[in-house]
């Protein structure tokens, strides 16, 4: 599967790229909470401004021009990352979030466009995951492919622990390939190729891992990043296991991470899961990473009958 080479990247998003180098040559970290954890946060003090990058960048809070230093500056306004608001306040609307040595840009807080791009706790626990499965899985990684991949965060990790691997992140958001192609940029990882693909539909050949950390939320706004479709949203997850048991090499490997309603004591995810890969006579293993994620969702329409939403990891390889 060979790559098609990159586009140079625009004046813009050299901008974003160069403040993301000095971000990291400043050791600029933050570590980012839920949306709900958030919220609480900024609700200890109210229309506080900005006081270092990580309330600019991190906590998303308005500063003065002052703050930051007007190489910076200039590079946020070449980015179009700089907006003007109110009382000589100004805003980011690019986040920087690091997850272990690496910086990842991805939309501001809060996520309310159609196109946001989300990075949060699930990355976290995704990353752990392929870190944790490759470990159990030594041997080479040729071909693989994340899907849905977002900030780019899973093709990163995969790409760091697999230098030699080619990796596809794909898609259905175009925003998200800028972003993921930036932070690819950022970690060095130029073995990273990318395209704009629903699922798996734009692709071709067989990979020898398939990964992806799906939204799984039932969201009224469809947002790309949260909806995953169907009642209390699994829909997406199944289908990335359809189409990922088509196109799995011999012996190849599907890593999903996902979240699960769980109604009445019952996992309905593993219920639906469990005859599709009996009928694949797949070696598979499941299992809760953590049982109780984003409690703020039961409070929402269509969850009334929900106990919690748990984060699984299903594995599954092709004889």
């Amino acid at each position: 599967m060979a790559q098609q080479p990159l586009e140079p990247l625009s004046e813009a998003d050299a901008a974003l790229l160069e403040l993301g180098r000095r971000l990291q040559r400043q050791g600029y970290r933050f570590t980012t909470v839920t949306p709900h954890t958030h919220a609480l946060q900024l609700r200890r003090s109210p229309g506080a401004l900005a006081q270092d990058r990580r309330d600019v960048f991190g906590w998303c809070r308005p500063f003065r021009k002052g703050l930051l230093t007007t190489t910076e500056l200039d590079l946020m306004q070449q980015a179009r990352v700089l907006r003007n608001e109110a009382d000589g306040q100004w805003r980011s609307t690019v986040r920087w979030s690091s997850l272990g040595d690496f910086l990842f840009a991805h939309s501001a807080y809060p996520t309310d466009a159609p196109d946001a791009v989300f990075f949060g706790p699930d990355t976290y626990r995704f990353a752990h995951a392929i870190e944790a499965h490759l470990q159990h899985h030594p041997g080479p990684v040729r071909q693989a492919v994340d899907i849905g991949c977002g900030s780019g965060a899973g093709a990163i990790v995969l790409a760091a622990a697999r230098p030699d691997a080619t990796v596809l992140a794909v898609d259905i958001n175009p925003v998200a390939l800028r972003f993921a192609r930036l932070n690819a940029e950022l970690a060095g990882m130029h073995q990273i190729g990318l395209q704009l693909s629903d699922a798996l539909q734009a692709t071709e050949g067989a990979f020898d891992l398939i990964f992806a950390n799906p939204p799984y939320m039932a969201d009224p706004q469809a947002r790309a990043y949260r909806h995953g479709g169907g009642t209390l949203g699994a829909a997406l997850s199944l289908r990335i296991v359809d189409e990922a048991l088509a196109r799995l090499a011999p012996s190849g490997r599907l890593l999903l991470y996902t979240g699960v309603a769980m109604i009445a004591g019952e996992d309905p995810f593993l219920r639906a899961l469990q005859p599709r890969l009996e009928a694949q006579a797949c070696a598979w293993t499941y299992r809760e990473i953590d049982p109780d994620v984003f409690g703020e969702e039961l409070l929402k329409p269509g969850y009334e009958a929900v106990d919690r939403i748990a984060a699984v990891v299903l594995t599954v390889c092709r004889p």
